[in-house]
């Protein structure tokens, strides 16, 4: 989700190096240049940046769940029928 603040097998700081990453690939800098101008030699960060996924922008895309309320009684609530 959030990129680790460090490596996990090195323990080198690697928390701050994600947006300048990003923003050397979006100026067309291949993987491996972007490393090296970052400082990221060994390939155990490597590994910690290249393959990160940040699911939280995709994730804020969305709207949270409808908060539901259930009783014993059995009612209709929209789709979903409780039953005793």
């Amino acid at each position: 989700m959030i990129i680790p603040v460090r490596c996990f097998s090195c323990g080198k700081v690697i928390g701050d190096l994600w947006e300048r990453y990003l923003k050397l690939l979006d100026e067309g800098t291949t993987d491996g240049d972007a490393m090296d101008q970052l400082g990221c030699k060994r390939y155990c960060c490597r590994r910690m940046i290249m393959t990160h996924v940040d699911l939280i922008e995709k994730l804020l895309r969305y709207a949270g769940f409808p908060s539901r309320t259930c009783s014993l009684s059995g009612y209709y609530t929209g789709r979903i029928i409780f039953k005793d």
